[in-house]
């Protein structure tokens, strides 16, 4: 993870949509992946993965596994098609969530609150 670190960002109050464009340069261009604690209304930023994303919130924000979700942030799309909700990190068979995707529409929506109350776009 320590490659990454100067790509990965936790944020805990707000982020404007150039700052993401910047940090999503160094990496993917015009898509950045996100990890999403809904309890505790913050996301990790950047990254290859979403795993290191989770791990940077589980070990630094003392996250727990079943808070975090993974999505990708288009930055290219507006309105429904900026939150991509397709992640590794989504798979939680024991908690009823057996895809890539949130199945949840309750969590779905908390997810997109909290992006949305975090991207000043």
């Amino acid at each position: 993870m320590d490659n990454d670190d100067a790509r990965m960002k936790i944020v805990e109050d707000s982020i404007t949509l150039e700052a993401l464009k910047t940090l999503a340069r160094k990496q993917f261009l015009t898509m950045i992946k996100a990890v999403i604690d809904v309890e505790q209304g913050i996301m990790a930023l950047g990254g290859e993965f979403h795993s290191d994303l989770e791990t940077l919130l589980l070990e630094t924000k003392d996250s727990k596994r079943n808070n975090t979700w993974g999505v990708n942030l288009r930055l290219d799309k507006t309105g429904d098609q900026f939150i991509e909700f397709d992640s590794m990190i989504n798979l939680k068979p024991l908690s009823g969530n057996t895809s890539r995707g949130v199945e949840d529409e309750a969590l779905r929506k908390k997810i997109v609150s909290i992006v949305d109350s975090r991207v000043k776009r």
